[in-house]
């Protein structure tokens, strides 16, 4: 067996050990399989790295994780695919084409839904709403309200997807552009605290909507060790309840596995992020038998 395939064995078992499950405890006719596919920062990567760059080199590129997504859809139809955000900005491809590129290979990949990152406003409020036709899969954010923009109507605080008769909701989360962005370039874009918004959310998708699965997508970022009250997705983990998923982005991050932290109920949420540029992508494996319970596997695929 190569290194590397051990490796993501090894890392996918110990992330169903540290549940105390095992699939053999979920080996049978009634399980249901969901397979979350995800990717993060991006930023206009299309392009694989090239042969002598020092540290990412022949890694990447659209094609590559084109071909790996359609061989897992193969082995798994039960396939979500997500991304958290700043898919924009980073290379010639996006001051040239504006976007337009990066939305159309998204959609060719058949990308079920985004979150918004600070680098999606980098030509403007308006640059994105330009690039919005070509987008052919659901943008989401809960705690950006875009009604006084020309992007309002085209973000959805939630969405609910269906797969393999697994009810599954999904919300975005996007970190405050203040400081970060010029206002000239989000406008009237108002942030809402995403603390207070994900419990909003929950409330609808797992109580209300009664979801099996709740993910959320977020560009708050994994960890700030340099500004410990900074809203993370880590804390997010900590201070909610019913979120299984949180799928990060911004701070480029590199996870071989997901972090399981504690919720506010005592139970575990899963927190993944696979770096940046489109050189790994996340792959976490649900199972779900009659009674609701849940096992997991989790790795970061290099592409």
């Amino acid at each position: 067996m190569k290194r590397r395939e051990f490796i993501e064995k090894t890392a996918a078992s110990s992330a169903l050990l540290s549940l105390g499950l095992s699939l053999s405890s979920f080996e049978s006719s009634q399980k249901r399989h969901l397979t979350i596919l995800h990717t993060n920062d991006v930023h206009s990567y299309i392009d694989p790295f090239p042969a002598d760059h020092p540290r990412n080199a022949n890694m990447g590129g659209v094609a590559r994780r084109a071909a790996l997504i359609e061989t897992i859809r193969k082995e798994n139809p039960n396939v979500l695919l997500l991304d958290a955000g700043d898919i924009f900005q980073g290379t010639p491809y996006f001051n040239y084409y504006g976007g337009e590129l990066e939305f159309k290979l998204m959609s060719m990949m058949q990308y079920d839904a985004s979150t918004i990152g600070n680098h999606d406003f980098d030509n403007g409020v308006e640059g994105l709403h330009a690039q919005m036709p070509h987008a052919k899969f659901e943008f989401i954010s809960a705690n950006y309200d875009f009604k006084n923009t020309v992007m309002d109507g085209f973000v959805k605080p939630y969405k609910i997807f269906h797969k393999n008769g697994i009810k599954v909701g999904v919300f975005g989360l996007g970190i405050e552009l203040d400081g970060l962005v010029d206002k000239g370039m989000y406008k009237e874009t108002v942030y809402n605290n995403p603390l207070e918004t994900a419990q909003d959310m929950v409330r609808i998708l797992k109580k209300e909507q009664k979801c099996d699965l709740v993910i959320c997508l977020s560009h708050l970022g994994y960890k700030y060790r340099d500004e410990p009250t900074k809203i993370c997705d880590l804390k997010l983990a900590e201070l909610t309840q019913d979120i299984d998923l949180i799928i990060g982005g911004h701070t480029h991050t590199f996870l071989e596995k997901p972090t399981v932290v504690k919720n506010l109920a005592g139970k575990e949420v899963l927190v993944n992020q696979v770096g940046c540029y489109g050189i790994n992508l996340g792959r976490i494996d649900f199972y779900l038998d009659n009674d609701k319970a849940k096992a997991f596997e989790g790795k970061s695929i290099i592409v």
